[in-house]
C-alpha cells in the first residue's frame, strides 16, 4: 500500500524528551499539526505550550488506541536509556504496543533508534532497539528508521549530514539535526523504506533532502533487517516472545513501501 501523500496530523511519541521537543517544533515549522503523546499532562503543558496533548502510556496498549486515532504519521523518539529489562519494556515494548493499537490503520512512521542498534560488540549494548526496528518492518507500515550518532557530539561547524548504512558508522550529531531529519523523512518520498545511520561532519547543511535520502539503498521487501545490516541475530535464536510478537504484527502487505 502506498503511504498517505498528504500528511497533516502527526503523533509525536517521546515528545517531552530532548529530541522529541525539537521534533515537535520541526513539525510545526513544516506546517504539520503535531499531537504529543504524554504521560504527565502538567509537565507536558510546561514543556510544550500550545501543543495538542493526548495522555497515554506506551506500556498500556489500551491507552494508546485513542492517541493513534486519525494520525497520518507517527514520529517515535522515545527511549529508556536504562537497563536491558527497561529497554525491553519501553524501547521495544512501546513499538509493539503502538503497532497493536493501530488496529489496521497505516500511518507513515519515522522511528529513531541508535547508531549502535546492530552492534553486538559494544559493551552494555542490547538488541532491543534492533528488535523494535524488526517489528516495524514486519508490520509493513510505510516507514523510515533513523539511527543517530552520539547526541551533541558535533561542533557548531559540523553541520553536513552523513547518512550511512551497514552498522559501521560512528560519530556525533546535533539534536536539532536528528529532529529535522525525522520530520523531513515523513515529507520526502525518497526516504520511504530506508534505514540509515546519521552523523554530522565538517561543512554546511545540505538543502536537497530528496538527494540525501535518494542515494541510500532501500530495505529489502519482506526482510526483518535493514539493508546491509549484519546477519548476526538469527530469528530462530530469538526468544519465543519476540518471535510471537513478530508473527502478531506481520502484515500481509509484506513491504514497508
Amino acid at each position: 500500500m502506498s503511504p498517505k501523500q498528504n500528511i497533516t496530523d502527526v503523533l509525536m511519541v517521546g515528545a517531552t524528551g530532548s529530541i522529541g521537543r525539537l521534533a515537535v517544533a520541526a513539525a510545526q515549522r513544516h506546517g504539520l499539526r503535531p499531537r504529543a503523546l504524554v504521560r504527565d499532562m502538567r509537565r507536558a503543558e510546561r514543556l510544550l505550550p500550545g501543543v495538542e496533548l493526548v495522555q497515554a502510556d506506551l506500556e498500556d496498549t489500551a491507552t494508546l488506541q485513542r492517541a493513534v486515532g486519525g494520525a497520518d504519521a507517527i514520529v517515535l523518539t522515545h527511549g529508556s536509556g536504562g537497563d536491558p529489562e527497561t529497554r525491553r519494556r519501553v524501547d521495544y515494548g512501546g513499538v509493539r504496543n503502538l503497532l497493536r493499537a493501530l488496529d489496521g490503520a497505516r500511518p507513515r512512521v519515522a522511528l529513531m533508534t541508535s547508531i549502535y542498534a546492530t552492534r553486538s560488540d559494544i559493551p552494555g549494548n542490547s538488541p532491543w532497539k534492533r528488535r523494535s526496528e524488526r517489528l516495524l518492518r514486519a508490520s509493513g507500515l510505510p516507514c523510515t528508521i533513523v539511527r543517530p550518532g552520539w547526541f551533541d557530539d558535533a561542533g557548531p561547524t559540523q553541520r553536513r549530514l552523513v547518512l550511512e548504512q551497514g552498522g559501521t558508522a560512528d560519530g556525533g550529531i546535533a539534536r536539532d539535526q536528528i529532529a529535522e531529519t525525522l520530520v523531513r523523512s515523513l515529507l520526502t518520498s525518497t526516504a520511504l523504506g530506508k534505514t540509515f545511520e546519521l552523523i554530522a561532519t565538517e561543512g554546511g547543511e545540505q538543502s536537497d533532502w530528496t538527494e540525501l535520502f535518494g542515494v541510500l539503498k532501500s530495505d529489502e521487501a519482506g526482510s526483518l533487517d535493514g539493508v546491509l545490516d549484519p546477519a548476526d541475530l538469527p530469528l530462530e535464536a530469538e526468544p519465543q516472545e519476540v518471535r510471537a510478537d513478530l508473527d502478531a504484527v506481520r502484515s500481509p502487505h509484506g513491504t514497508n513501501a
